[in-house]
């Protein structure tokens, strides 16, 4: 009976301890494509930092070469205006559009990639500024980290 027991206790350990063939998705130390070129249309500020952004994080040596299309839009609207109807908060919604060619195997992808956030109207239009400047730059930062893992969730399925 201890035998059985033991057998089981054995099978039961290697079925759980044996892998099950998934590879995990390791964003972080993935960057296995270069960029050739980047073409950008659209707002000149946000793709700037996009384009240096991608840039910076390709290698030199990757295993695909990227010629990118870029076409960043901003909307800016009114999220709530107090009993004086004036503006107390804004949303400003960053939408990328984004067409990649693989030189490799001469496929192509696209994709949208949208980021949302609010930001508070100060009573110096100087803080004001410097609000939405912040905000801008951290919708950026998103939106550039998501076409970065789109492109490596990508370059895993080719």
């Amino acid at each position: 009976m201890k035998e059985i027991i033991a057998k089981f206790c054995l099978i039961l350990i290697f079925i759980i301890s044996s892998s099950c063939g998934y590879k995990v998705l390791d964003n972080q130390g993935s960057e296995n494509f270069s960029i050739t070129e980047i073409k950008t249309s659209g707002d000149n500020r946000i793709n700037f930092k996009i384009k240096n952004s991608m840039i910076i994080n390709s290698s030199e040596s990757g295993e695909q070469s990227i010629v990118m299309e870029l076409y960043t839009e901003k909307k800016k609207k009114v999220k709530e205006k107090n009993i004086k109807n004036q503006i107390t908060k804004y949303q400003i919604t960053l939408s990328s559009y984004v067409k990649l060619k693989f030189s490799k195997n001469n496929k192509k992808k696209e994709f949208n990639i949208i980021s949302t956030g609010n930001y508070q109207v100060s009573d110096k239009y100087s803080s004001t500024l410097k609000n939405e400047k912040r905000l801008i730059d951290d919708l950026t930062n998103d939106i550039s980290d998501k076409i970065k893992k789109q492109i490596n969730l990508i370059i895993n399925d080719l």
